[in-house]
């Protein structure tokens, strides 16, 4: 059954009210109970009637509750009005953070994620909600400005490929004894490339949902299908594969960590030496982990530069040969499957040149432990 929305529900009463009115009511039964208290334990000493002794008048039980009773009330009633005022200021002050926290929820509603609330104090509930609820303002805005960017630079690199097209169109147009051979290829060319920018597009939308069924995977057998797929390539550009490795059993995706796998075997073929060129691809597992490595020779690259290699369309121009300038999504789309896998991404420069790509992945759980 549909849940009835915020907006249709009728109002009630403030937490505010609710606790002031608890703790009032808390007090008027504490002191009712210790009113029950005296008279069972003390007036029922008392006796019922008055009695005239010797040394004077005693008052009977009817004489003290008829002296009692004004004053009990009156106090009750003192009690209610300082449990509602003191009730009401303590309330106050325990839902103060509550106030901020909802005033932030609201701006973050409105859109404006920069807002932070920054509870003082120390650690308790509302401080660790408060924290908890700044973190999550803080990953939702770096996540909408990636997307942002990412939108942005998806429309450049998309409309780059139409425009060309549009070009060539108007060019073939306006000169009738154009070579029509040659326009046909250049706009197979720029349409392959803009078929592979929307393949890759999906692609990496596939891994950000986890759309995708989970089944136990050997990264070894991905290794050697993603090398003999790509060895014509390998040998046409002169560069030496090789696969090493025992097992390494994973869970996920079969044709999502195939792909991982190709495009980091690719990458590593296409951006290398002129000549003589390597790439080694290893794989191995630890207790809790397997690890997917790829190495390939290459120019020497900055720190600097590594780190922006897995931002999307960063293309890295200081080592892409113009043969194969790629669509700028390789690296990414490994780093969303990644993720998807619940792994770990290290890219990191060689010493004498080149890349090293390391994948860390949990390992497939044992089917004797189930662990």
């Amino acid at each position: 059954m549909a849940r009835e929305p915020s907006a249709a529900r009728a109002p009630g009463w403030s937490v505010r009210v609710k606790l002031t009115l608890s703790y009032a009511g808390f007090l008027m039964v504490a002191v009712a109970l210790l009113l029950a208290v005296v008279w069972a334990f003390l007036l029922r000493y008392v006796p019922a009637t008055a009695i005239q002794t010797i040394d004077g008048f005693v008052p009977g039980r009817d004489d003290l509750v008829r002296a009692f009773a004004p004053a009990a009330a009156w106090a009750l009633l003192f009690l209610l009005v300082f449990g509602l005022l003191g009730g009401w200021l303590l309330a106050g002050r325990m839902l103060a953070p509550l106030t901020r926290i909802t005033r932030a929820t609201r701006k973050a509603a409105s859109g404006s994620l920069s807002h932070r609330i920054e509870l003082e104090g120390r650690r308790d509930e509302f401080r660790e909600l408060a924290d908890s609820f700044d973190a999550m303002l803080a990953r939702l805005e770096a996540h909408l400005a990636e997307q942002q960017r990412f939108a942005a630079n998806a429309s450049h690199e998309l409309r780059t490929p139409l425009a060309i097209t549009q070009t060539l169109l108007e060019v073939a147009r306006d000169d009738p004894n154009a070579d029509n051979g040659r326009l046909v290829e250049r706009l197979r060319l720029v349409n392959s490339r803009a078929i592979e920018l929307t393949e890759a597009l999906l692609l990496l939308t596939r891994a950000d949902r986890r759309s995708f069924t989970r089944e136990q995977v050997d990264l070894s057998l991905l290794a050697e299908e993603a090398t003999e797929t790509l060895l014509p390539i390998a040998e046409a550009r002169g560069v030496d594969i090789e696969t090493t490795g025992a097992v390494a059993l994973t869970v996920g995706s079969p044709a999502l960590l195939l792909q991982l796998t190709t495009n980091l075997v690719h990458n590593a073929i296409v951006h290398n030496l002129p000549q003589g060129g390597t790439v080694q691809v290893d794989t191995a597992t630890a207790p809790d982990s397997v690890t997917l490595t790829v190495e390939n020779t290459g120019k020497t690259l900055s720190p600097q530069l590594v780190s922006t290699l897995t931002e999307p369309f960063h293309r890295g121009t200081e080592r892409i040969r113009s043969d194969h300038p790629g669509v700028g999504l390789g690296l990414t789309i490994v780093t969303s499957i990644v993720h998807a896998h619940d792994g770990t991404l290290a890219v990191a420069p060689r010493p004498d040149g080149g890349l090293r790509v390391a994948v860390r992945l949990p390992v497939a759980p044992s089917p004797d432990t189930g662990r």
